[in-house]
């Protein structure tokens, strides 16, 4: 009887589960079928781009977004070539930009710079307005044509800060020893857990790599608005831009104005009464109205996005997965159509392994005559770089962060806390001296220590013996720039990390160029998955992980995906961006 009740429940539970993905479906067709409306453009459309939204690297369109009355941000590479459509397009004649805030990083948001300084080529008008800016949002509509703030919001102009997190007097309180291992001298990522503040190679490196962001901004904005840079550092320094007023005394903006005022402007410039309605179109419905695709040509040039961190196995869709990424790199090498590969990559880095695998395949790739270009986006540091290395060049922002060439691995000790804490201890049998190393049950002897550490070294040796080789650089010299430093893509190109200042359409350009291709189509992947795999895959992780990073906040949320990784890899060697750094 039991078991029988127990295998009707089992069947019920089920039955409830497949009519609940049944009835999601239902409503993601419905939505779907009611976003295929044909939306057209009005007579005076104004294309509208807030920068308070994220634009990412992979697309991962939510089917119910619709029925939110939420609309899906493009990915970055489509807001391009967005922007780029307008600028042609005869029934844009502007672009309003909301520049309250800007998650972005700066390598996007210099992408999204470039478009707008293109798209103003065409003589159409770029007004900005925010009831407040932030420093990040201003460093994108610095390019503006007009500037405008609330009169009674915020305007921000303070120079820029990184925070780093640091858990040591926390895991010293709760008696757990973090037994660190790593190569590299400014490889601080292990930091948090070893020490209280930043060491000094540490703070060396932040501050040097912090002042080429904050210089590169001061220069753009110096060139934009027309102000000598010292006197715009002085203005940071002294904190002179105190309200919107000040910031227009300064000449930083053009005006104070309320959105009506700005619409009205708008309106003006139209040629249309104020009573009339502006044709505002946000680049969501802009996508939809318009068409993106591009020549036909049986020869194709595979654009591979990687972005997230670099983890062993499947990982998740916000990830890059070994064994997804290993799977797609090998098809596209037997893919005949495929004449070169651009691989863009946004990301911190992550498994040693995971990232030597795809390396591997990407090496295949290039002795079968298959030119491979990388475009760096906000970040391509560590296993990032490890994987971009081998490539015939490398495209980076100015701002973009890379390098960080080293190891580490943290195997945390927690005998104590679970005895001193919980009551709990352990005991074994063993039928040899390392039957049961690593353990986080016990501390590691000397001699297990010096496996571990030799481990480390044996991997950061491998590191900058494949950057030696794909960047044609001796050893001692990649030895000299590694040692986990991390670098502006400026530097990196005169230390010889990168090749050249450009985005996505100059590495594109570049890679038709080095496979001989005068015409040539654009394909995206990891390709956009179906409804189905987005319920069954996506939906429990983006919903589990968005509604942790609501309740709790964007950075403190940062703070829990890290300690969240320290558990589920301890004793894993990572090539990882020393720091989750929060620039204020």
């Amino acid at each position: 009887m039991k078991s029988f009740f127990k295998s009707f429940f089992a069947s019920l539970l089920a039955l409830f589960i497949f009519f609940g993905l049944l009835f999601l479906i239902f409503f993601g067709i419905a939505g779907s079928m009611l976003s295929d409306k044909v939306i057209t453009l009005e007579k005076n459309a104004v294309l509208v781009i807030d920068l308070s939204n994220e634009f990412k690297e992979r697309k991962m369109e939510d089917p119910f977004a619709e029925l939110s009355g939420k609309e899906n941000t493009p990915t970055l590479a489509t807001a391009i070539k967005l922007i780029d459509k307008a600028k042609a397009d005869s029934m844009i004649k502007g672009i309003y930009l909301v520049a309250k805030d800007n998650p972005n990083g700066f390598a996007t948001s210099q992408e999204l710079i470039n478009a707008l300084q293109s798209f103003k080529a065409s003589k159409k008008f770029v007004i900005a307005y925010g009831d407040y800016i932030s420093q990040k949002a201003y460093a994108v509509a610095q390019v503006s044509d007009k500037i405008y703030c609330n009169p009674k919001g915020i305007f921000q102009w303070q120079g820029f800060s990184a925070e780093y997190v640091f858990f040591k007097s926390l895991i010293d309180k709760l008696e757990i020893k973090p037994q660190i291992f790593y190569a590299g001298k400014f490889k601080s990522a292990t930091e948090p857990f070893r020490a209280t503040e930043m060491s000094a190679p540490n703070k060396e490196q932040t501050s040097v790599w912090l002042n080429d962001i904050y210089g590169e901004m001061i220069s753009q904005v110096s060139k934009s608005r027309k102000i000598d840079k010292d006197t715009l550092r002085s203005l940071a320094n002294r904190y002179a831009i105190d309200i919107p007023e000040s910031a227009v005394k300064a000449g930083l903006i053009d005006g104070v104005k309320y959105d009506d005022e700005v619409k009205d402007e708008i309106k003006k410039r139209l040629g249309i009464s104020k009573s009339d309605k502006i044709g505002f179109i946000s680049l969501a419905k802009y996508k939809d109205a318009v068409s993106l695709s591009g020549a036909f040509s049986k020869d194709k040039i595979a654009l591979v996005v990687a972005e997230g961190e670099i983890v062993y196995g499947k990982g998740s869709p916000s990830q890059i997965g070994s064994e997804e990424y290993l799977a797609l790199l090998r098809k596209l090498r037997y893919d005949k159509s495929v004449k070169a590969i651009v691989l863009r990559v946004n990301s911190p880095g992550g498994s040693s392994l995971a990232s030597e695998i795809i390396w591997r395949e990407l090496e295949m790739i290039k002795k079968q005559g298959i030119p491979i270009v990388v475009s760096m986006g906000d970040v391509a540091a560590s296993g990032g770089y490890y994987i971009a290395a081998n490539s015939n060049k490398i495209f980076v922002q100015p701002n973009t962060i890379t390098g960080s060439i080293g190891v580490f691995s943290i195997i945390p000790d927690f005998s104590s806390f679970m005895k001193n804490k919980l009551g709990v201890t352990f005991d074994r049998v063993k039928t040899s001296e390392f039957a049961d190393a690593p353990s986080v049950t016990r501390p590691l002897s000397e001699r297990e220590q010096q496996i571990v550490q030799h481990e480390i070294d044996r991997i950061y040796l491998d590191f900058k013996t494949r950057v030696a080789d794909g960047r044609k650089k001796s050893l001692n010299y990649i030895d000299s720039i590694a040692q986990g430093r991390v670098w502006t893509g400026s530097r990196a190109i005169q230390i010889g990390l990168a090749d050249a200042i450009g985005g996505q359409d100059q590495a594109i350009a570049e890679a038709a160029k080095l496979a001989g291709l005068k015409e040539y189509k654009v394909r995206t992947y990891p390709e956009e998955k179906t409804l189905i795999e987005y319920i069954l895959q996506q939906v429990p992780d983006e919903l589990s992980s968005s509604s942790i990073e609501k309740e709790i906040g964007k950075d403190e949320y940062m703070i829990f995906k890290r300690i969240k990784a320290l558990k589920e890899e301890s004793g894993q060697a990572k090539s990882r961006l020393p720091f989750d750094f929060i620039i204020r």
